[in-house]
């Protein structure tokens, strides 16, 4: 087979990446997307990356969860494929990333990878609900997908694997549920988090939407234009308004990470 497979990561938000007929492969084989991701029996994955030339400075890429389900957009994951993008297709660091949801500015600066972000249809929008023995108060917003951003007074003794999951789901999100965000202010202008996802149905070490929902709530309630907003992982990402924080889009920074380039078994890819 043509193409190349990687193991990619993003501020521990982890993904198989290909491209050429891996590509191919990845877009159109939810199960086989499933199968590569699974953490025990497969490589270990919270998504999969399928990144494709479409132009002298552009790339597709198609997005798949680790349950193989299909998303619109993935933060992290359009960072790491901007990056292989630069150096596996050999398009230019500055370049658009064509995803399902828009098409992104990005930059690759060696690790450090940049997009920016379009202005949000909608501004984020308070909700109340009932869950978890709970009741919470938060924002619902888009970035690509769905994010409820929750305030929380203890980030570190929270139990998402609990709590998070009746959030996930409840009905006042819509049928498809929404990505769930804790969040917990820390110095000035800095902001941790920790997100439970959907298609992963578990808490990830980072969300890249999520960070940037994150940061969006915390800008329309009056924090600077520039935030650093630190996930599970522990890694450091910014988001920054480039105008008024309502209605401009934002630059979304952070690392990326080259782990393996993988080749897998005859085994593995027949399943069973």
């Amino acid at each position: 087979m043509s193409g190349q497979l990687f193991k990619v990561e993003a501020s521990g938000n982890d993904f198989v990446l290909g491209v050429g007929d891996w590509a191919r492969r990845l877009a159109g084989e939810p199960e086989l997307a499933a199968r590569l991701c699974e953490r025990r029996r497969g490589v270990g994955a919270d998504g999969v990356l399928a990144v494709e030339p479409v132009g002298r400075d552009r790339a597709r890429l198609h997005y798949r969860n680790a349950d193989g389900s299909h998303a619109l957009f993935c933060g992290n994951g359009t960072r790491c494929a901007a990056r292989a993008a630069v150096e596996l297709l050999g398009l230019p660091r500055r370049l658009t990333i064509e995803t399902d949801w828009v098409a992104l500015p990005a930059e690759v600066d060696g690790a450090v990878v940049t997009l920016e972000l379009p202005t949000p249809a909608r501004p984020p929008r308070a909700v109340e609900l009932e869950a978890a023995g709970r009741r919470w108060r938060g924002w619902l917003l888009e970035v690509g997908v769905p994010h409820l951003v929750l305030p929380v007074d203890d980030l570190e003794g929270l139990e998402p694997a609990v709590v998070a999951p009746p959030l996930r789901r409840h009905p006042d999100l819509g049928p498809e549920g929404a990505n769930v965000n804790f969040v917990s202010p820390r110095a000035a202008g800095e902001i941790a988090l920790r997100t439970f996802e959907r298609g992963i149905e578990g808490e990830t070490l980072c969300c890249g939407s999520g960070v940037v929902a994150a940061a969006r709530v915390a800008m329309a309630q009056g924090a600077p234009h520039r935030l650093v907003l630190r996930p599970r992982s522990g890694d450091t990402l910014t988001v920054e308004a480039l105008g008024d924080p309502a209605g401009s889009p934002v630059r979304f920074s952070g690392s990326t990470r080259v782990v393996a380039e993988l080749a897998p078994s005859a085994e593995l890819l027949a399943g069973g």
